[in-house]
């Protein structure tokens, strides 16, 4: 008899989330990878379209290496959602695309605190943008400057010299004229390239790229990697308004969340498996320098001054202030009421 009751118990309960995803819709979704459907990304959304049946969505997951043909898909009606880095998916979201602005945010403690907040219901107004929506978002690592040579650890030093820069990244674009450097239109598929040929003597991208890309064999015997966040990175998920409710929305978001650790676990073994040889620290009053230029690039990409275009959303730029000064009260960007 209590075998049956058990029976019955454990029926009872698995039956409606059977049904659930019985009657779970279709959804397709396209996946940057660089590495593909064998990448560590790709493979964390298929956790997380694991997860999400149980909210009643069936993800069919398209795999690309190449993010400009991943964002043309989704704008044609062949995907209902995208995953992509925050640098392709910021035109549909600037409020969740400044995330990535220069250097604000210095720590992943930094990234955490915000992305936690990112993640609460309260926070879901701020998710919706016109016809899209941001339903996730998860860390995709620090970008560091890779050079050819060692010399190249300020800013003075970067002058004249040549950078890989993504041709869509506005805010990157003007922060290597900012420092009087020399821009090299690139996109995603071919940087790595560059910089490995030596075409260009520097690029930006996350830990990842050292193995991923090759990097290594641009840095060679006299280049390096600096080791200063210039900028957090983020895979976001964005979907058309009208393929998920407000609550399978939040529950998406949540799902992504619940992600973080997995995601930074990929983020620290693509640091940790970088030779300590190949990390180019840099004076504590250098980094003091950098923070202001950054500050004041970043209020010019929000104002639209000094020659730079209105990229980053205001509100999103004071909130990442917010919490760069609860982790550190004594910055001088804190302490002078000039906070952004």
């Amino acid at each position: 008899m209590l075998r049956k009751t058990a029976a019955a118990l454990t029926l009872a309960m698995v039956a409606p989330l059977a049904q659930a995803q019985d009657d779970a819709k279709d959804v397709s979704m396209c996946v940057f990878d660089v590495i593909g459907a064998n990448g560590d990304i790709y493979n964390m959304m298929k956790d997380y379209a694991l997860n999400m049946k149980e909210h009643g969505i069936d993800y069919e997951l398209k795999p690309y290496t190449d993010e400009g043909v991943a964002l043309g898909d989704f704008q044609s009606g062949q995907c209902d959602v995208l995953a992509a880095t925050d640098l392709r998916t910021r035109r549909f979201n600037r409020f969740t695309g400044t995330i990535s602005a220069v250097g604000a945010l210095p720590s992943y403690d930094n990234l955490e605190t915000l992305l936690k907040t990112l993640s609460q219901p309260k926070a879901a107004p701020l998710m919706k943008s016109g016809q899209y929506e941001v339903v996730g978002i998860a860390p995709a690592g620090a970008g560091y400057l890779f050079v050819n040579d060692r010399e190249i650890d300020t800013a003075g030093e970067l002058a004249g010299k040549r950078i890989a820069t993504l041709e869509y990244q506005k805010d990157a674009i003007h922060m290597v004229n900012y420092v009087k450097a020399t821009v090299v239109p690139s996109d995603i598929t071919n940087f790595a390239g560059k910089f490995n040929n030596g075409s260009v003597d520097s690029a930006y991208s996350p830990a990842y790229a050292y193995e991923a890309l090759e990097l290594y064999k641009g840095i060679g015997e006299e280049g390096g990697i600096v080791d200063y966040p210039l900028a957090q990175l983020t895979y976001q998920l964005i979907a058309r308004d009208d393929v998920m409710n407000d609550e399978t929305a939040q529950a998406s978001r949540d799902v992504t969340w619940g992600l973080y650790g997995q995601a930074m676990n990929l983020v620290e073994k693509s640091e940790q498996s970088i030779p300590e040889k190949q990390w180019i620290n840099i004076p504590e009053k250098d980094i003091q320098g950098y923070q202001e230029m950054f500050r004041e690039n970043r209020l010019e990409l929000r104002d639209g001054k000094g020659g730079a275009p209105e990229v980053y959303n205001a509100k999103m730029l004071s909130l990442m202030a917010k919490i760069r000064c609860a982790s550190n009260p004594g910055a001088a960007e804190c302490t002078a009421g000039n906070r952004e």
